[in-house]
C-alpha cells in the first residue's frame, strides 16, 4: 500500500534539522502562523476564536487569503482553482514563523493545505500542526485514487501533529498518520457569549446554518409545515442563514405567523437568537463536530440532530434527540415530542449548557493548543 511505503521513510532524513517549539519554550518571541479560510463557516469561526484566546500567550499571525467560492459547477470550480493559486503563490512571501497551524478539510482544501504543510516543513523547517475539519473527510480518505492517497501519506508523514474532532476521526486518520501524532481536540465555544432564557411558552425552535441541502433544511421546513397543522402545539420557529433554500424558508414564514425567516444574521444577532431558543435543530446529512450545534448547547437549547460524524459522541439521550438524516417524518415526531414537553426540553438544555462550560469551552481548548505547540517535534 502507498501509505505503508511512505511511512517507512523518516522525513527527518530528507531535510536538515529544524527548531521545535519545545526548544524555545513557547515564549513571547515564538510566532504562530494560523493558515485557513475566511468566510462564514465553522472553520472561520474556530480561527477567529483561536486567535482571540491565544493572543495573550504568543504572537499570532493569520494567513487567510482564500474563501469558499460562490457559484455552482464550472464557475465554482474555476473560482476555487484561482483562489487556491492566489493563496499558494503569496504564501512563500510571509515572514517565517516558529510554528504553523494549518486548518484543512477534504478535496480542494486538502490539496491546497498540502502546499502550506510541505513548504512550512521543508523550506521554513518549522513544526506543523494539521487540523482536520470537514464533514466528508472519511470519504476523502477512502479514495480509490493512488495519486491522492500518495499525497495524503506524504502530508501526514510530514506534519508533527494532527488534530481531529473526535474518537471517530482519530481512528480513521491514525491509519495514515500513526496513533502517536493524532490528538482529539473538540471544537469549542465561549459560553459567556450566550445568556440562556429557556423559553417554554411557546417553545422556540431555532435553525441557524447555511440553507443548503446537506444541513437538512428541506426536512426541517417539511416538519415545520406538518407541525403547523397541529392546534395542540404551541411553538415558534426562527430560521437564520442564506442559501438555495432561502426562497422556500421565506415562503414558509410568509404562510405561518409563528415562523420567522431572518436571512443573514450577524454573530451578535445569532448569539442573542440562540440564547432565546428552546430547541436547536440541525438535521444534517454529514458533519465533523458542528460548531453550530455547540453554540446551540451553549445557549441552553435541547438538540435535535442526526447520528453522523462526531455528533453521537456528544448528543446522548439526556442532551437531545437524534433522527435519521433525510427523514422528515422522524424529525417531525422528535420536534413534536419536545414541543409537547417543554419542561423536558428545558432540562436537556440546562444539561447541555453545563456540558459546554465543563468540556467545550475555549479556555481549556487554548490550554491544550499551547501544550501541543510546545511539544511539537
Amino acid at each position: 500500500m502507498w501509505g505503508t511505503e511512505w511511512h517507512s521513510i523518516d522525513r527527518r532524513d530528507a531535510r536538515s534539522p529544524r527548531p521545535t517549539t519545545a526548544d524555545c519554550n513557547m515564549n513571547d518571541t515564538n510566532t504562530l502562523l494560523i493558515v485557513g479560510p475566511k468566510g462564514t463557516g465553522g472553520i472561520d469561526r474556530y480561527i477567529t476564536e483561536q486567535r482571540r484566546y491565544l493572543a495573550d500567550r504568543m504572537p499570532v499571525r493569520l494567513y487567510t487569503r482564500y474563501t469558499a467560492p460562490k457559484g455552482d459547477g464550472l464557475e465554482r470550480a474555476t473560482r476555487m482553482v484561482l483562489s487556491s493559486l492566489y493563496a499558494v503563490l503569496l504564501f512563500p512571501f510571509q515572514p517565517r514563523p516558529d510554528i504553523v497551524h494549518v486548518h484543512s478539510s477534504h478535496t480542494y482544501s486538502f490539496y491546497r493545505s498540502a502546499f502550506f504543510v510541505l513548504f512550512s516543513a521543508y523550506v521554513w523547517r518549522v513544526p506543523v500542526v494539521l487540523h482536520i475539519h470537514g464533514s466528508s473527510f472519511d470519504e476523502f480518505l477512502a479514495t480509490d485514487s493512488r495519486l491522492v492517497r500518495l499525497l495524503q501519506s506524504v502530508v501526514f508523514d510530514t506534519v508533527d501533529d494532527v488534530i481531529v474532532l473526535s474518537e471517530y476521526w482519530r481512528t480513521l486518520v491514525s491509519e495514515l498518520a500513526g496513533e502517536e501524532k493524532v490528538h482529539v481536540m473538540a471544537n469549542a465555544v465561549d459560553p459567556t457569549d450566550y445568556d440562556p432564557t429557556y423559553p417554554t411558552d411557546p417553545v422556540h425552535l431555532v435553525f441557524v446554518s447555511n440553507l443548503i441541502e446537506r444541513k437538512g433544511i428541506s426536512e426541517f421546513l417539511d416538519a415545520v409545515e406538518a407541525l403547523a397543522d397541529r392546534p395542540d402545539l404551541s411553538f415558534e420557529v426562527s430560521i437564520g442563514g442564506r442559501g438555495p433554500f432561502s426562497d422556500r424558508a421565506e415562503s414558509v414564514a410568509a404562510t405561518h405567523d409563528n415562523v420567522s425567516y431572518l436571512g443573514f444574521i450577524s454573530e451578535t444577532e445569532k448569539q442573542a437568537l440562540i440564547s432565546r431558543g428552546t430547541v436547536f435543530v440541525l438535521p444534517t446529512y454529514a458533519e465533523g463536530l458542528p460548531i453550530a450545534m455547540l453554540e446551540g448547547m451553549a445557549g441552553g437549547n435541547a438538540i435535535v440532530s442526526t447520528p453522523v460524524g462526531s455528533i453521537p459522541e456528544v448528543i446522548t439521550d439526556d442532551r437531545g434527540v437524534l433522527v435519521t438524516p433525510g427523514d422528515a417524518d422522524e424529525l417531525t415526531g422528535a420536534l413534536a415530542r419536545l414541543v409537547s414537553a417543554p419542561d423536558e426540553a428545558v432540562e436537556l438544555g440546562r444539561t447541555n449548557r453545563a456540558l459546554i462550560e465543563d468540556r467545550y469551552s475555549w479556555q481549556s481548548n487554548a490550554d491544550n493548543l499551547v501544550a501541543m505547540y510546545a511539544d511539537a517535534k
